[in-house]
């Protein structure tokens, strides 16, 4: 599939996941029509690469799939960004393993979907340090228990790759990435996911308990995984996803603001000057997160052991606190333009949904615990 084929997929879900997402957000219900939709185009082996049979598109082209998928459903293109973030983080570092180059072509041709558990009760969440370990289970076979309080569309998905600590004689922050499916792990549901915003996600709490053979076990270390992937294609398809949000809000602000105009042709509408603040700052959040965005594809592909400095840490910890920040401010704004008619649901112009996703952004890998991890940067990086 090439990237004009990739590009013409997302398009038509997009169009499917708009249709639902008023539905989905008012059930709190899985995207499925979405989610097939891009199964239907191929879409979700987009960061497997093309030597495990996988579409040939780049990071650039996912990032801005999350967006066009955000602007008509957010929940669809979160779920879309976290299920990359997943496979990227298998395919860029399966070394040699023959397991994970199998099973990397079975999510090229089966388009399988892949949910994460990272989080854990009782470590803050800490993504660089677990309590569930592997444990040896007899028969060469191996195993774990972990109590993760979100697992984003866990019930739906088909795989689930889980951070676990790699023994107990191991350091504290000796992490590995276990690749099982749903047949190899018992799932069993620990809360309810009832929320303000991002309702289609479908992350409630599990309790997981799997038995699985060593090659199951994603051979690279946590650390570059994690700095030159986990978390770069977290803040940045995230962004993306923000994006999306944004523009959407923005989108039917200026349909408002155009339509009070065919009424006065002669008369610039009262909301234009609001109007045009508004999409001054969704102009420059595009910049930035798009910046960001070509940084990364440059580094990773040129020199991907610069995307564990430092220096590069530190500014993309501040892309996801910015970019969470603007996504909120324009959305409110975006409010203050369309006025009763956006505060009103089942309206053209409604942006309740926009504004409760938008508030979402700033929790995922919460703002203070990152600025925290900056003012650790901070103490030791000489320049900024």
């Amino acid at each position: 599939m090439a990237a004009a084929a990739f590009h013409e997929a997302v398009a038509a879900a997009a169009g499917v996941a708009a249709q639902h997402a008023d539905d989905v957000d008012a059930r709190a219900r899985f995207p499925r029509e979405a989610i097939d939709a891009l199964r239907d185009g191929g879409t979700l082996g987009a960061s497997v690469g093309t030597a495990h049979g996988g579409p040939d598109v780049g990071f650039a082209d996912i990032c801005d799939a999350c967006r066009v998928l955000s602007r008509g459903c957010a929940a669809t293109g979160m779920i879309f960004a976290m299920h990359h973030i997943q496979v990227a983080s298998i395919a860029r570092h399966a070394g040699d393993s023959a397991y994970i180059r199998d099973y990397l072509g079975r999510v090229a041709s089966e388009q399988r979907l892949v949910a994460s558990a990272t989080s854990e009760v009782g470590t803050g969440g800490d993504l660089r340090r677990s309590i569930a370990c592997v444990e040896d289970r007899g028969g060469g076979r191996l195993g774990f228990t972990k109590n993760a309080p979100t697992v984003s569309y866990g019930g739906h998905a088909d795989d689930v790759l889980t951070t676990v600590w790699r023994g107990p004689d191991a350091d504290a922050s000796d992490q590995v990435l276990v690749l099982t499916a749903r047949d190899e792990s018992g799932m069993t549901q620990t809360g309810e996911w009832d929320t303000m915003g991002m309702r289609g996600t479908c992350s409630p709490g599990f309790e997981i308990s799997a038995v699985f053979g060593p090659e199951q076990i994603v051979p690279g270390e946590f650390a570059p995984i994690c700095s030159e992937t986990m978390v770069p294609w977290s803040h940045l398809t995230w962004a993306h996803v923000w994006l999306g949000i944004a523009t959407s809000a923005v989108g039917r602000a200026q349909a408002m603001v155009r339509a009070q105009g065919r009424r006065s042709p002669d008369v610039t509408p009262e909301a234009g000057g609001r109007l045009s603040a508004v999409v001054a700052r969704l102009q420059a959040m595009r910049a930035f997160v798009d910046a960001a965005t070509a940084e990364y594809a440059a580094l990773m592909d040129g020199d991907p052991a610069h995307l564990s400095s430092f220096g590069y840490g530190l500014r993309i910890n501040n892309l996801k606190i910015r970019a969470s920040e603007d996504v909120a401010a324009i959305c409110h704004d975006a409010l203050g333009v369309v006025g009763i008619a956006g505060y009103r649901n089942g309206t053209p112009f409604s942006l309740g949904r926009h504004v409760r996703d938008s508030l979402s952004a700033a929790l995922m890998i919460g703002n203070e615990r990152i600025h925290a991890t900056n003012a650790r940067i901070l103490l030791v990086q000489r320049e900024v």
